[in-house]
This record gives structure tokens, sequence and C-alpha cells, in this order.
């Protein structure tokens, strides 16, 4: 068990933040998942005063921790002065009641952290659909917790509830009323994401998805990749929307890059659930790119954690699952540990599973632009031949295709060896002939 108290200058919501240990069959270390925890706070513009952890060999149902550690860790939380503890684990509404009630302050539990963090976070109306109905569903076991006022019975009819009807099953009933109204609504998002789909398979440039733990840096290589201003921070979860852009791969072949949200250890089913729509464009894409913070120490187990989420995301039937793994912030490692993680890369770049880079300074990225191009570039090549006038026309297979070859013969016709997806060639012929 370690202990420590954190001294900051501005005052904000003073936090206490615990790490129950032995509650995870997660490989991770105590520490870091500790650390995480602190960060998931930070996010959330907490003050964290102290941070520990704290070993459990039998949870207790009423609290959690036993009634002696319940006692030692509320002297913790006076010396704080905390006015919120932060337990990253999931709690019962049983426990997170009588916590609150032992140490006389407001207690979140991992999940009620994240999906406040979500909240704050979500910008488009498709984000904030996801994190209220993921909010609601975590809320509606706990309503004995979040009102006081929840025994009294109301009578009257329609909305006010039924004679005789407890405040606690009017507000169950309203909860799952907004309930199935946000799923119709985050299901006319999936039908309409369906017809962009569609859309896009018309005109059909390979797509090109960015997965990865929270804080890998995927809006920084996001950026980098297609010289947009998508917001990247150092900062868990910065990024919840997804965000597509078009970019230009070597040889002119464009593709569809998405960015989506970050993932992590024990991210909430209600999260998944209810980003289902969202995480449904990895499912759809071409290639998924990966991207790990290969400076971490914990950075294979993060990838563990990826990997689990990954497996939740149903992929399109008879569509093989295509991953390169991408080993971002070498910039940040030391002389002997970029030696062998670049090492190791290159022996994977040959066989398309790794690439190493930092999103940051572009060291790699040309490399990994060349990879991707190479993994996504299955469609068939085509020999054409262009008149010297049909200039539109070759302009045209730069734009849809991947031009391998380009000659041109004394007569001034050019001979394009170009790879294009069958569809764009039709298209081709139909408007060039």
């Amino acid at each position: 068990m370690t202990s420590k108290l954190i001294d900051h200058a501005v005052p904000l919501i003073r936090a206490v933040v615990i790490h129950p240990d032995g509650r995870s069959d997660s490989p991770r270390l105590s520490e870091e998942r500790l650390e995480e925890a602190v960060g998931l706070a930070r996010a959330l513009d907490l003050d964290v005063r102290a941070d520990e952890i704290v070993r459990i060999r039998k949870p207790v149902p009423a609290t959690l921790f036993g009634s002696g550690k319940v006692e030692e860790l509320a002297a913790l939380v006076r010396a704080a002065e905390a006015e919120a503890v932060v337990i990253d684990d999931d709690l019962t509404p049983v426990q997170q009641r009588n916590l609150e009630k032992a140490w006389e302050c407001k207690v979140i539990d991992r999940t009620g952290l994240i999906l406040e963090i979500f909240g704050r976070r979500a910008r488009t109306k498709e984000g904030r659909l996801q994190v209220e109905l993921a909010r609601l569903d975590y809320e509606r076991s706990r309503l004995v917790r979040t009102w006081t006022h929840l025994e009294r019975q109301r009578g009257g009819t329609g909305s006010t509830g039924g004679p005789g009807e407890t405040q606690i099953e009017l507000d169950r009933r309203l909860i799952a009323d907004r309930i199935v109204k946000l799923k119709g609504e985050l299901e006319e998002v999936r039908r309409t994401r369906g017809l962009h789909r569609k859309q896009r398979q018309k005109v059909p440039f390979p797509t090109v998805a960015l997965v990865g733990y929270t804080n890998a840096g995927k809006s920084t290589l996001f950026n980098r990749l297609t010289g947009s201003e998508v917001f990247a921070k150092d900062l868990l979860f910065a990024t919840l929307d997804t965000t597509q852009r078009t970019i230009r791969l070597p040889q002119g072949r464009p593709a569809i890059v998405a960015d989506t949200v970050g993932f992590i250890s024990d991210l909430p089913h209600e999260l998944v659930e209810s980003f289902r729509a969202t995480l449904e464009e990895v499912g759809e894409a071409d290639l998924i790119l990966h991207v790990r913070d290969i400076a971490s120490p914990d950075s294979d187990a993060q990838s563990k954690d990826v990997e689990a989420v990954l497996k939740q995301i149903p992929a399109v039937e008879g569509k093989t699952r295509r991953v390169l793994e991408v080993w971002n912030k070498i910039d940040l490692l030391d002389e002997d540990a970029r030696e062998s993680v670049l090492g190791h890369a290159e022996r994977l770049q040959v066989q398309g599973e790794a690439v190493a880079v930092s999103a940051w300074t572009g060291e790699g990225i040309e490399a990994l632009r060349e990879t991707i191009a190479g993994l996504i570039d299955d469609d068939p090549e085509t020999g054409l031949v262009l008149e010297p006038h049909q200039g539109e026309a070759l302009a045209w297979l730069y734009e849809n295709g991947r031009v391998t070859g380009r000659d041109t013969d004394e007569q001034g016709r050019t001979h394009v060896t170009v790879r294009l997806h069958p569809a764009a060639l039709g298209r081709f012929e139909r408007q060039f002939g």
C-alpha cells in the first residue's frame, strides 16, 4: 500500500483517489493504474490532494473495504480536506451510499468518473446522445442514492404518475422512457451513417480508422497525416467525436482517415453499447491503425486492453480485419530503448505489422504512409492508353486511383498503369470512354 499527500496552489474541488488492488485480472501494475485514475480525475478538473493503493483480499458487500480500512481512509479524506473521493473500480449503489456516509463527501466510482468526462467532452449531437444514454443506463440502478425525496407518493394522472405511484417509480419510468427515445434517435444516427457509407462506397476510397489507448497520440497522428487541426492534448479522452478527413497516400492514392474515441481498461459496458454507432466506423474500416504509446512502461498491457475492446466490435461479414500497429512517441525513448524499438519495428514493417513513428516530430510518418498504401492497395492493376488531349482523364486517375506507372510514346500518348477499384474503373469508362 502506498499513500502520499499532494500540494496544489489553486484550490478546485479537492479530491482523494483510491485504487483497490486485487479486483482486476489486468496484468497492469497497480502503480500504473493508480496513475491513470489520477489522470482521469485531473481530466475532470479535480484537485487531487492524495492518492492511495489499497489491497483488497475479500470485498465487503456493504462498503467494498473492511471497516478498519474505511476508518483509516476517512482520516486520509479529512487530512486532505477532500470534497470528493474517486474509487478506481465499479461500486454498487449500496457501497457508494455507505462510503459517502462514512466519509461525509461525494464518492465517484470509475464508471461514473469516465461518464462525467465524456459528458463534458462530447461536442456533436451524436456524441451527446451517446453519453446521455450511457449515463441514464448507469443512473437507472442508482436512483435510491441520487435523490432524497424518492419515497414520497404522488397522485394524479399522465406524466405526474398514477395514484399511489412513488417518486422513485415515477423517476424510473421517466428514465426508461427517455432511454427508449434516445435509442430511437441513435438508431436514426446508425441509419444515416449507413447511408453515408454507401455513398462513400460509390466513390470507393479505402478507409483507415485510428484506434488506441486514450492519450496514445491518435489525434496528433491524425493531424500529422491529414494536415488538420483536431484538438490534441496530453490529456485522457481529449477526443470523443469521430472526425474524418481525406488524405493522399504515395503515388496519389486517396484514402479516408477516421479518428475515434480512445479506449481504456475496463471501459464501462454502457459506453461500449452507447458508442456502438461510432465504433461501427472501426468495424467497416479497410485498415485499422492501432496507435500505441511505445514509450509507456504499460504499453503491452494497454495494447491488450485495446484488443479486448476491438473484439467487441463486429467486423463486416466477409471482410478480413487488417490491423497495423503504430508505435508512437519514439522521441520520448532513451537511446538504448529507441535502438531496440526501431530494430524490432523494421523487421515487423516488412511484414506490414508495425511502424515506429513520432507524431510530434514527424519521424517515420512517410514510412507509415508507404506501409498504409501497401496494405490497402489491393485493387487490380489496369493498363490504359490516353490520347494527348485527355489531360482531364489523367488527372481523374490520379484523383481516384493509384498510378503505379506512366510513360509517353512517340505519338504523345500516355501509357498509364493504375490501381483502380472495379467500381471506379466503371465510372472512368462511362465518363471518358
